[in-house]
């Protein structure tokens, strides 16, 4: 289980790696977060972290038309964001050589 504390600082750079895949639009983004192994991570959460993206210009919205219902707003990244996914995978990527390091590259056993 990924505790919140976790994720504090990481879903970010999550949420916007999936935008930088593809257009797409909240809920989408919660089942890929699932699919993932986020499972519980809720729309509550997602929501005004995509806002704080918009509003610091990683992102970029549009309300479109759905088949199946009121309008959508979907996200697309900005060049902004994809700097933004850079530095945070260089950060990721040291932060976890670090802990696996720590922990001997083999996670911790309980002696």
């Amino acid at each position: 289980m990924i505790t919140s504390q976790m994720l504090k600082g990481t879903l970010e750079g999550c949420i916007l790696k999936i935008i930088s895949e593809n257009e797409t639009y909240g809920y989408e983004i919660s089942e890929k977060l699932k699919s993932y192994g986020f499972e519980n991570i809720s729309e509550g959460t997602i929501y005004p972290m995509l806002l704080r993206l918009q509003k610091n210009g990683m992102i970029e919205a549009e309300y479109r038309e759905s088949s199946v219902g009121p309008k959508r707003k979907y996200f697309r990244i900005t060049d902004a964001g994809i700097c933004e996914i850079e530095n945070f995978y260089e950060s990721w990527s040291e932060l976890s050589k670090a802990i696996n390091n720590l922990f001997g590259g083999v996670g911790y056993e309980k002696e």
